[in-house]
């Protein structure tokens, strides 16, 4: 059974060849025989080996704008899973088709939580479930009007990584009140 470290080092691995080399042979050979992947806001990804490797080569592998960032919060391991809790930055001045499907650009910055969860089978991703808020994603390039609905945008992010910041007040604009 591979160590904590040895389960981390496939996932980083993983992430690199998505986003660095960004080659989805690499990608694939990080993961198993039957992999599946599922964003799940969207439901993009895919089920099966072909489908996932046809998911990265269609939509994902370098289909991501030039100053996309990866920025970690936080990692959980344990009982064959990594977690990763992180903040994804990027420009939106291509399309996105696994996480924005149908959307054309908008050249709007976008800055989101992110949560990564990563299920192996001996030392190899068998899935991965990725979580984000759709909302305020939508609401960051423009598609949703955030003043006028119980969503935020960037701030989220800005939040996670400084809990020091002040809470919004959502629920006191939902009543009118300043």
């Amino acid at each position: 059974m591979p160590t904590d470290a040895e389960l981390c080092a496939v996932f980083d691995a993983h992430v690199a060849a998505e986003f660095v080399t960004r080659d989805v042979d690499a990608t694939m050979a990080t993961m198993t025989a039957s992999p599946y992947l599922n964003h799940v806001p969207v439901q993009t990804g895919g089920y099966g080996r072909d489908s996932v490797r046809d998911f990265y080569a269609r939509y994902f592998v370098g289909h991501w704008p030039a100053d996309t960032t990866i920025e970690p919060v936080s990692r959980t391991i344990g009982q064959s899973r990594v977690i990763d809790e992180l903040v994804m930055s990027f420009t939106h001045n291509v399309e996105i088709p696994a996480i924005l499907p149908g959307v054309a650009p908008t050249g709007r910055r976008v800055r989101l939580p992110f949560v990564v969860i990563v299920g192996f089978e001996g030392d190899k991703v068998a899935y991965e479930h990725i979580y984000w808020d759709q909302g305020s994603m939508l609401a960051q390039i423009g598609l949703i009007d955030a003043a006028r609905l119980p969503v935020t945008g960037s701030e989220q992010a800005a939040r996670l990584l400084n809990p020091a910041l002040p809470a919004n007040r959502l629920i006191e604009r939902a009543k009118g009140s300043t």
